[in-house]
């Protein structure tokens, strides 16, 4: 990959921050500034090329720099790690100042011999059909479906031209799904013109306007266009397709750019013409149109793969018995991808059908892929190589982790934060870009998403195919290194996979010193090698949550570099914290000793822990947390705090968790000042309290960005709904545990019961009526879990975006209001653990529906 400096430019852009207080940058703040502007430049030209020349040299000097740089900045903060302020000196760094002159010079040079380069032409029409051709005709198992509902888009009634875009990973079936939709009989009869041709990534705009004359007006014709310029050939085109009724075929296209320039010479005749695109990425499809679904080419599923496989390797004959459960496993370790399962299959029909020679591929399945036809590697490493600077080292990472491991989307942009990667875009926050990035993988059919909560990626994972590719490319580019590799020597990241890998590292310490990430996962006891990560002074990213430990290792207090922090341990984290002052993200699945000291951690951007106890104010001493957007969280212990000091020193919050379970003396919570927030979690809150038999209300006051609310355990009155519907920006709403009470009936009850609260409670009518005015304007999903409601009165009005309604463990409740069926855009209700009149209920709205013409509403009862 073109080697990506952004590291780098982060370490200097934290140096050189005018807001940042803990370093004072003397006599070599010009050398600073120096390597930071050329370092910028220079990643910018390579951002808009693909070169990859210097590489190797581009890589020395970045790391040289980084090391000089952090080393030094090591080394000052623990020999004063008492001090708040440090004075930055450090060894010369001219010498990277003009081998980054020298690197510039030399890629100004080769991106203009780049850009001068012509690309070869592509044969004939008929060559690269014979191409298409090639692609094993055979792997046509699990698309009848993909056909039927292609076909229909194709011959519908609609006469204005569509585009339809099929989408999916490389070798997923897109070009047989498109080359068999494109020869089918009835296709064939339903257009005037028919016309295919291949983009791919370095396309050649003239052989692709000749390849489609070639189809729709005849070789012998096109011959005669062939001296004709590109325009000239365009022009050709498009008069060839006015009133007639075409059917053309983008097969592989990876360019917006490329639509761009060819889609006004595709005219819309009115009479049902068809642009059927075959692409891997979902943002060219949009591009392409973006009013009309995307078909998505799914993997084929267990018995499809099978299938496949059976009939690739015994074509008519009957699986032997014998062979059976081993194929069905080869099958399935090709993850349903149609290309891996033809190659596999091209292998073992040429081989033995005895048990011991398949199970001897069973063994390793994308191996013997790899090793038995480069076809496949090859096809799947087109879509890394075109990836963005900027998304290569992203994509690469997850090669840290094990085969078929999930990974939480979070933790993903955290620790891509943590290295440096992402760089700040104007007022997005580095989070906000992160996302993008990993939304963008997704849509390059590069990460696959594992699991969705009410419809948003929440995990992700890899391939194995793709995985085989990343960890491929990463020892090629020195990006990454598993401890049993024979050549490592001060990786830049390390990954371990079983306790034996980690616990042998204590024999290499020296080759740990420059080592910026370690991530341990996929197993979970090990001894903590204390010594090779006492050397690992530069770290970053240290991952051990996959692990657990008796004991906090209070070694990692010494790793004062880190950005990143995830660990689980059983005792709580001792003073001492607050040392690693770089710290962005802490995943502590743990206790505090001291909670006062994350507040002493100015750089902390997210703090996923179990809990952090709130103490009164003077003794968490507060120092505003500028960057902290992400506490999981904060849990009131005693009754004499309060709540008005932590939250004015969280400005920038946008996710956070309250757990007022023990109480505080605050009746109120003002949280109008935090203008980011927009998740937030209240757990045991005191809607209504009793001290001294009075009736006390605990009051909130919102932000106005609020998109998810989530209530857990909390006591909620008549007079909270006309608050909730005033947050316009609400998209999910989650009550979990909650007890609802009515203001009125509550207060004559408390009285009835001279304060007895177990009978109030049972006394209080369990009722939840939304008034007429009561609009839950933005409000798309709806959960209710574990209520004491038995009766809900609500109509379509009240709800008028609702997409998702959600009723788990409501026992008591009689029915679903009637009108909630009638929400236009509603499309699932789901009910788990419920009353069977309320499932009945459900059922009914469902039924009504469909009588009306709504088939979009789904029931799902379990």
């Amino acid at each position: 990959m073109a080697y990506n400096l952004q590291p780098l430019i982060t370490v200097l852009q934290g140096i050189l921050d005018p807001d940042q207080t803990r370093w004072i940058v003397h006599e070599n703040n010009p050398q600073f500034q120096s390597i930071l502007d050329k370092a910028t430049s220079l990643q910018q030209l390579l951002d808009k090329s693909s070169l990859t020349k210097l590489d190797s040299q581009i890589r020395e000097v970045a790391h040289r720099a980084e090391d000089i740089i952090e080393s030094r900045m090591v080394h000052q903060m623990i020999s004063g790690y008492n001090s708040a302020i440090f004075t930055f000196t450090t060894p010369d760094l001219q010498q990277v100042i003009l081998d980054l002159d020298s690197l510039m010079k030399q890629a100004e040079t080769l991106v203009e011999m780049e850009d001068n380069k012509m690309l070869p032409e592509l044969d004939s029409a008929m060559e690269q059909l014979k191409l298409v051709e090639m692609e094993d005709k055979k792997m046509l198992v699990g698309i009848d479906e993909d056909l039927m509902q292609l076909k229909d888009r194709l011959n519908r009634a609609e006469k204005k031209l569509e585009i339809v875009p099929i989408v999916g990973m490389g070798g997923v079936g897109k070009t047989t799904l498109s080359r068999k939709l494109y020869e089918d009989p009835l296709i064939v009869d339903h257009f005037d013109y028919r016309a295919w041709t291949t983009v791919s990534q370095d396309y050649n705009m003239r052989q692709i306007l000749l390849n489609l004359l070639s189809c729709i007006i005849g070789k012998k014709e096109c011959d005669q266009h062939m001296q004709k310029e590109r325009h000239e050939l365009k022009d050709v085109l498009y008069k060839s397709l006015c009133g007639r009724k075409y059917l053309i075929v983008l097969d592989d296209m990876w360019s917006t750019k490329f639509w761009d320039e060819m889609r006004m010479y595709f005219p819309d005749n009115n009479n049902g013409s068809r642009i059927v695109i075959t692409t891997r990425e979902s943002d060219v499809a949009n591009h392409a149109d973006s009013s009309r679904s995307q078909h998505q080419v799914q993997l084929l599923s267990e018995s499809e793969s099978w299938n496949l496989l059976r009939q690739l390797v015994f074509g008519e004959e009957e699986c032997p018995l014998i062979l059976q459960e081993i194929g069905r496993k080869i099958a399935n370790d090709c993850g349903g991808l149609p290309l891996a399962i033809s190659v596999i299959g091209g292998h073992l029909s040429k081989m033995d059908r005895s048990e011991d020679v398949w199970r001897k591929i069973g063994d390793n399945v994308i191996a013997a892929i790899g090793g038995s036809d480069k076809r496949c590697s090859s096809i799947l490493s087109l879509s890394y190589n075109h990836l963005p600077n900027h998304l290569k080292p992203c994509f690469l990472y997850m090669g840290a982790f094990p085969e078929d491991c999930e990974i939480s989307g979070y933790k993903l942009v955290y620790m891509w934060i943590a290295e440096g990667f992402v760089k700040s875009n104007g007022e997005r926050s580095l989070e906000e870009e992160a996302e993008d990035w990993l939304k963008s993988l997704v849509d390059r059919n590069l990460f696959l998403v594992r699991k969705y909560k009410y419809g948003k990626p929440k995990r992700y994972s890899m391939h194995d195919m793709l995985r085989d590719i990343c960890i491929r490319k990463s020892g090629e580019d020195m990006f990454l290194y598993g401890p049993n590799k024979s050549t490592f020597s001060n990786p830049r990241r390390m990954s371990f996979h079983t306790s034996d890998e980690l616990e042998d590292v204590n024999d290499s310490t020296k080759s740990m010193s420059l080592t910026r990430s370690v991530i341990c996962a996929g197993f979970r006891n090990a001894e903590f090698p204390s010594d090779a990560f006492l050397a690992a002074r530069l770290l970053r990213v240290l991952d051990l949550t996959d692990m657990r430990f008796l004991y906090f290792p209070t070694v990692i207090f010494e790793l004062v570099n880190l950005r990143f922090l995830g660990i689980d341990c059983d005792s709580s984290i001792p003073r001492g914290i607050s040392r690693l002052w770089n710290l962005q993200t802490l995943i502590g699945y743990c206790q505090f000793d001291e909670p006062a000291e994350l507040w002493k951690l100015s750089e902390l951007r997210n703090l996923e822990v179990n809990e952090i106890e709130l103490l009164k104010d003077e003794e968490m001493n507060y120092s505003v947390l500028k960057k902290l957007q992400w506490i999981s969280v904060i849990q009131s212990i005693e009754e004499t705090t309060t709540w008005d000091g932590v939250l004015k020193s969280i400005p920038n919050i946008k996710r956070l968790t309250i757990d007022d379970g023990f109480g505080t003396k605050s009746t109120a919570i003002d949280l109008s000042h935090l203008h980011s927030l927009e998740i937030l979690t209240f757990s045991h809150m005191r809607t209504i309290s009793s001290p001294d038999g009075f009736c006390c209300r605990f009051r909130v006051i919102f932000p106005c960005n609020i998109r998810k609310l989530v209530l857990l355990g909390c006591a909620i009155n008549s007079e909270a709904w006309g608050t909730l519907c005033a947050l316009h920006k609400l998209e999910v709403l989650e009550m979990k545990y909650c007890t609802l009470e009515s203001e009125e009936k509550c207060d004559e009850e408390w009285e009835a019961t001279n304060g007895d609260e177990f009978k109030r409670e049972e006394k209080c009518d369990k009722e939840w009526e939304v008034a007429d005015g009561d609009v839950f304007r933005s409000l798309q999903v709806l959960h209710l879990d574990s209520l004491d409601l038995v009766r809900w009165i609500a109509d379509e009005t009240n709800f008028p975006r609702l997409d998702h309604l959600r009723l788990r463990g409501c026992r008591n409740l009689k029915e679903i209001p009637s009108g909630i069926g009638d929400i236009p855009t509603l499309k699932l209700i789901e009910l788990v653990d419920c009353s069977e009149s309320a499932e009945d209920s459900a059922k009914t709205i469902a039924e009504e529906q469909s009588e009306n013409g709504n088939d979009n509403l789904k029931v799902c009862i379990r």
